[in-house]
């Protein structure tokens, strides 16, 4: 892999890092491409056809779900800072670059979520990036001290839901029977119409697609009110690792050690009990929202500094598979852009429309395709381009000018 500019400019191993989050949320996001939406949630919406997938859905669960998002938000919150600092030392205006960076991720990710997928995570980084701009000068205490809060502020609205579902199941009034419902449509088991209606739309042609995803381009935005709060947490959590040195090397392997140990044996002991809980409850929609929904967000804080720390261990040795990460990393937008083109043309009416007709567990061997095509094009890709295809639109729109992509060539001139 060549890197054209100097190796001081980059951080490898943040890339590194970002790299097994880019992959890592294909291990989530592959069930918005390819079962019903409830099926995230719950096994049994769609996609259960014997023990494979149900132990597909608990290595999910305690490995991958909410913890990649939050450490691609860790990364995000990092990488801001390191842009802001950037263009504070070469004299330019920190928060003009800041803000048109943030603008065009949001447009891009509008053209994601309006021409693709709606499970679109750009938009709601650009808006929840641009508050993180403002506690760019704050100590590593106060980052932590407001992530926390943030955190628990997350926690309280999740746990709000999951106490209305409570309080419907004991109120008699058509409002909670409607209510209850909802809740079994969108945690337990939905209305056999409705699994239909969704099937059907996203087995059929491009225009329904297309209609459908306008329509919740409102939704996704809520979205970005709705878990805000967590999102700004790591990325205060990233831009602390930064300031504190985790990221930049400072940190002794021990210290990295003990973080990992305690934040993923904590997190990890934490999520096989409620996942051992919510199986001897049968995983019903109650037993979803309250395991799944309302009572993570504690757990995976603690486990997300301690993947982070795990992985800063790994590449610390070095070798060609943590430069192929590394790469992954650098490319990390045009690996998430290009995972959701690949996927929805697998799944999608418009592509092989495979839609539905995949257990949970065998949807895993595209994931792994995904990830290994990934390790291969992105270090063959930077040897012979500054930038990934969509970092580089990106960066030129940012800039409001066309940036050279290619490397230049080290073979001499005849």
């Amino acid at each position: 892999m060549t890197d054209p500019r100097p190796a001081a400019d980059r951080i490898v191993t943040l890339d590194v890092v970002r790299g097994v989050a880019v992959m890592g949320i294909l291990f989530v996001n592959i069930l918005g491409f390819a079962l019903p939406d409830t099926a995230r949630f719950s096994p049994y919406a769609w996609g259960l056809e014997g023990p494979a997938d149900l132990w597909t859905y608990a290595a999910t669960m305690i490995a991958f779900d909410g913890k990649m998002r939050g450490l691609f938000s860790f990364l995000f919150g990092a990488s801001l800072l390191l842009v802001v600092d950037r263009a504070e030392a070469s004299g330019a205006d920190p928060a003009a670059v800041h803000y048109r960076r943030m603008a065009w991720l949001f447009f891009l990710g509008l053209a994601h979520a309006t021409l693709l997928w709606t499970g679109d995570i750009l938009m709601h980084y650009a808006l929840v990036g641009s508050v993180a701009y403002g506690f760019r000068h704050s100590s590593v205490r106060r980052m932590v001290a407001c992530g926390v809060a943030l955190a628990a502020i997350e926690w309280l609205l999740l746990g709000a839901i999951a106490l209305s579902f409570v309080a419907m199941q004991s109120a008699d009034t058509p409002a909670a029977a409607q209510g209850l419902r909802d809740f079994e449509n969108g945690f337990g088991i939905p209305a056999p119409a409705l699994l239909a209606q969704e099937i059907a739309l996203f087995r059929g042609g491009y225009a329904g697609i297309l209609q459908h995803n306008a329509a919740e381009l409102a939704t996704t935005l809520y979205n970005t009110v709705f878990i805000g709060f967590e999102t700004l947490a790591y990325m205060l959590f990233g831009m602390a690792a930064l300031r504190s040195g985790m990221l930049t090397g400072a940190w002794s392997r021990v210290r990295l050690r003990r973080w990992a140990v305690i934040g993923i044996a904590m997190g990890g002991t934490g999520y096989a009990l409620l996942l051992a809980w919510m199986l001897g409850q049968g995983l019903d929609a109650r037993t979803v929202i309250l395991g799944a929904f309302a009572f993570p967000p504690p757990l995976r804080a603690v486990m997300i500094p301690g993947y982070a720390a795990a992985i800063l261990l790994i590449a610390g040795g070095g070798g060609a598979i943590v430069a192929r990460f590394a790469a992954v990393g650098r490319m990390a937008l045009s690996n998430y852009l290009a995972s959701s083109i690949v996927m929805c043309f697998v799944f999608y009416g418009w592509g092989l429309g495979q839609f539905g007709m995949w257990s949970r567990a065998t949807l895993y061997l595209p994931v792994i395709a995904m990830c290994a095509g990934m390790l291969a094009w992105s270090p063959w890709w930077l040897a012979r381009y500054r930038y990934g295809p969509f970092e580089w639109l990106w960066r030129s729109l940012a800039r409001w000018q066309r940036q050279t992509l290619r490397v230049p060539s080290s073979r001499p001139k005849r």
